[in-house]
């Protein structure tokens, strides 16, 4: 959802599986074949291992297989007995988040759920060839089946923050990380570089604004008189992170929304629904529909007002000039973006772009956006680009001028110039063996058992507690 603060850190570790931002090409059935079983015997689909409350199938790791290959992950090299062990790990943190009472709603994995069933359609074609793909009975089989996946995936990543959340590094730690490396194991960086921006927004005519206004009081009115926001938000939200399940959000004071939005979720009562709500997104309409203490669950419906084509054409002609006053050095490209830019994020800092992950100013080119990679890769250093048209996912549009300030080749990690960089490696390196700690200590603890065709598997943790 795009009016989440983008500057707050991603979470550290990836759920084994998720949805991807990108749509990808279904890739060939490759699973691996199961266990022999014995001369005589038919294996059929049963429980192949047991951990605390949860238990794993022999379709629970064919479906893991499968998720994979839908996202052009490659999977030739793991084994059925890491399949496995990766699915007792994400039992095992399941089970130990009920007993921390980690709570997941239905209402957020049916929401992740409809996210992958309308990708894996949008992929094979139909919900038909989504059954038959994943081998199921029916829809209502795989749905199920996809549900508890995605609760306990949501269970085990919580109960992984909570473990990590608490893991902190000293500059000693760091230090003594660095320092373990001999000279030739030393990390290399790839090549990165510091780019800024200049971004102009086509104005909104106050007529178009107007037009979404009233389309959305319409809406209320037909709410308040038995229409469902559900089905509203579903059909007319441009919130694609929420539209397929009817605009919700649960939120609390912390959730990371724009103020605008939250000031108003939490001046409304049970069951209310708010006038037009305007923030840098477009305009919501949001209805409270639950108040649980500090938390809320809301429904909102987003609609943006459209750009005409004389906005954009003005755009692009304040663009071009704010790029010939820089050209020909009336002003540098830093005041010019104080002065001009139209990006609250970037406007103070002179346009410089902050990389989401590390929360510094590089980029690692192989790993930039490729959409901004095609537009900067060519540009000499303080060289501003030509105008750019942007488009984002919700199709909003708007100009941009970029410019590379500053670029560092691959080189081996330097303490003194990659401090930050290494931080975060030494404290990746901490929390990995946190989790291994942690692992160790909740298998013993646990009640686990594991099949015998399984049982000959060189699992990474202690399964079998040999």
């Amino acid at each position: 959802m795009k009016f989440i603060n983008s500057r707050l850190a991603a979470f550290l570790l990836l759920a084994l599986v998720s949805l991807p931002a990108v749509a990808q090409e279904i890739i060939k059935d490759t699973v691996k074949p199961r266990p022999a079983a014995r001369p005589g015997k038919v294996k059929v689909d049963g429980v192949v291992a047991v951990v605390g409350d949860y238990v794993v199938l022999e379709s629970d790791i064919d479906l893991a297989y499968k998720e994979l290959q839908t996202q052009n992950i490659p999977t030739e090299g793991i084994s059925r007995c890491e399949m496995l062990g990766k699915l007792m790990e994400d039992k095992l943190y399941a089970h130990q988040a009920i007993q921390d009472s980690i709570v997941v709603s239905d209402a957020e994995v049916n929401e992740q759920m409809d996210r992958r069933i309308d990708y894996f359609v949008e992929q094979l074609g139909s919900s038909d060839k989504m059954v038959e793909y994943f081998k199921k009975k029916d829809l209502d089989s795989f749905k199920t089946e996809l549900f508890e996946m995605i609760k306990t995936q949501e269970l085990t990543s919580r109960m992984q923050k909570k473990v990590i959340d608490e893991v902190e590094i000293t500059p000693e730690e760091v230090r003594q990380f660095y320092m373990k490396f001999k000279k030739e194991e030393i990390p290399q960086f790839g090549a990165e570089m510091e780019i800024s921006q200049i971004v102009v927004k086509p104005v909104i005519s106050q007529e178009e604004k107007q037009k979404v206004i009233d389309r959305l009081k319409q809406i209320k009115k037909d709410v308040q008189e038995g229409s469902s926001f559900y089905s509203k938000a579903v059909l007319y939200s441009e919130d694609p992170g929420s539209k397929n399940s009817g605009g919700f959000y649960k939120i609390n004071r912390k959730t990371a929304f724009v103020k605008e939005f939250k000031d108003t979720a939490f001046s409304l009562e049970e069951g209310e629904i708010s006038d037009p709500v305007e923030t840098e997104f477009g305009y919501h309409l949001i209805y409270v529909e639950k108040i649980r203490g500090q938390e809320r669950d809301v429904r909102h419906i987003l609609m943006s007002p459209k750009i005409t084509p004389q906005s954009l054409k003005d755009a692009k002609e304040k663009i071009e000039k704010i790029r010939q006053r820089i050209a020909s050095g009336a002003i540098s490209f830093a005041d010019a973006a104080r002065s001009e830019s139209d990006d609250k994020e970037t406007r103070n800092s002179g346009g410089q772009l902050i990389n989401p992950s590390s929360l510094g100013t590089r980029f690692e080119l192989t790993k930039m956006d490729p959409n901004v990679y095609n537009e900067v890769s060519g540009l000499k250093n303080n060289e501003v680009s030509e105008p750019i048209l942007d488009v984002d996912r919700r199709g909003t549009q708007t100009y941009k001028l970029y410019v590379v300030t500053n670029r560092y080749d691959e080189h081996p990690a330097d303490y003194a110039l990659d401090y930050t960089k290494i931080k975060e490696l030494a404290l990746k390196e901490k929390q990995i063996k946190t989790i291994a700690k942690w692992s160790a200590e909740k298998i013993k603890d646990a009640y686990i058992k594991v099949s015998g065709d399984y049982k000959g598997c060189k699992f990474a943790n202690n399964w079998l507690k040999k």
